[in-house]
């Protein structure tokens, strides 16, 4: 009981503006200092710090800087080439591009809201210039970032590990079948939409060998870089933590050197916006240990999970009602806000329930981060709407396709387990 108020004291204090932060921060430490908990106040103050001694913790920094490091570096440029040459040829072919691109950005920016941004200013505007609706282009640049989340590096899934205990490596081979499988699925309903429109190719002809090897050429230094981290990740040379690191030293090489294009003043700029990231994400995860806390010391995991396995005992219901339960948040909270709440929770339950854990990361991911571009208060959605000045409306018209296709892969992710987990299941 005292643990559902504590949680609907969060959920309301995010609801009236109240940064994510304190609200958990608040609404956590609140447990401390009731009569009836008997714990020590100073109980508090070391959920916190114990949080901060965490080696998986290092990726989430890392990572941070690396996707901003990333910007300067020349690599993006060369991936918008490739993808441009690969797919130019299809029906609406700069809107393909924009999606194969987010399948190249997978392994660079880790974050789909960052991928959304980026694509909204370099192809968004270009999109509407050539006839594209704008709330076709914002819905289509949008959700196409959703593939961001499942392709490693995906800072979503480093937290879901941390927090869940869940390992982290499984998690970035498993993601790499969905975000094929959702780049296929948006890739077929751009080029049905394309068809019934009109929207033309960029070119006329399929694109030769030597083209797309010229291409690839090009970015092949930022088309290795994800291979790099799996290859390190499954023979043991790193861990997803030490990828980070090694992530960040080949990223100022080949910036610096190879391409050129990484200058020192670029880097500053790179080091300064990441510790704007880095201090509100980090604020996020450190309350968040006070909050877990309340949630495992109340039983809270052991009571859900007792009540599902005895209301549904077959794993595949319990997993499609947890789905719908995570979509419909997803709506309302952003994704890391999610993330940090509810796997604690949900991990437990449905382990019990013989669902694997990682199977169900990469759900909750999809789910979690796909509310983050849907109304009524998807950050993604207010990102590419503001650069390229679509009305909410039109974006929500627009995005219906999209957001069929993304939830007929849900669905097969949930109904074919293996299609996550051969991956994963063959390389480790």
């Amino acid at each position: 009981m005292i643990s559902g108020l504590i949680l609907i004291a969060a959920l309301l204090l995010i609801a009236i503006g109240m940064p994510v932060a304190f609200a958990i921060g608040i609404s956590g430490t609140a447990y401390f200092l009731l009569p009836s908990t008997f714990l020590p106040d100073s109980t508090a103050v070391q959920r916190i710090v114990a949080v901060s001694q965490s080696f998986p913790l290092l990726a989430v920094p890392l990572f941070i800087l690396l996707g901003n490091l990333m910007n300067g570096s020349g690599i993006t440029e060369r991936l918008i080439r490739l993808s441009t040459t690969l797919a130019g040829w299809m029906r609406g072919g700069l809107a393909q591009s924009s999606i194969l691109l987010s399948a190249l950005m997978g392994g660079v920016s880790g974050s789909a809201v960052a991928d959304a941004a980026m694509q909204a200013r370099v192809l968004g505007v270009p999109m509407v210039q050539r006839g594209y609706s704008p709330g076709f282009a914002g819905s289509l640049l949008s959700i196409g970032g959703l593939i961001t989340a499942t392709i490693p590096p995906s800072l979503g899934l480093i937290l879901y590990g941390y927090l869940g205990e869940v390992s982290i490596g499984r998690l970035f081979i498993a993601g790499i079948v969905p975000g094929v499988l959702l780049t296929v699925a948006l890739m077929a309903t751009t080029s049905a939409v394309a068809r019934r429109r009109g929207y033309v190719p960029e070119r006329e002809t399929l694109p030769t060998l030597a083209e797309v090897w010229r291409d690839f050429v090009g970015g092949f230094w930022a088309v290795l870089f994800p291979v790099w981290l799996l290859v390190g990740i499954r023979f043991g040379f790193f861990t997803p933590s030490e990828a980070g690191a090694f992530a960040i030293a080949y990223t100022l090489v080949i910036g610096m050197f190879v391409y050129r294009e990484l200058t020192p003043a670029k880097v500053l700029a790179a080091f300064r916006q990441t510790l704007t990231d880095i201090g509100m994400i980090m604020l996020i995860i450190l309350f968040s240990g006070t909050f877990g806390y309340v949630i495992t010391f109340e039983r809270v995991p052991q009571d859900i999970a007792e009540f599902a396995l005895t209301a549904m005992t077959n794993p595949t219901v319990l997993l499609f009602v947890v789905a719908g339960f995570l979509l419909v948040l997803g709506m309302l909270i952003e994704a890391t806000v999610l993330v940090m709440l509810l796997t604690p929770i949900l991990v437990p339950v449905i382990t019990a329930a013989g669902i694997d854990p990682v199977h169900f990361g990469l759900v909750m991911m999809t789910l979690v981060t796909f509310g983050g571009m849907t109304p009524p208060v998807g950050v993604s959605m207010f990102t590419v709407c503001g650069i390229l000045g679509c009305s909410y409306k039109d974006y929500t018209v627009e995005a219906l396709p999209f957001i069929g296709a993304v939830l007929l892969t849900v669905v097969v992710m949930i109904l074919f387990p293996q299609v996550v987990l051969f991956l994963p299941d063959w390389l480790m």
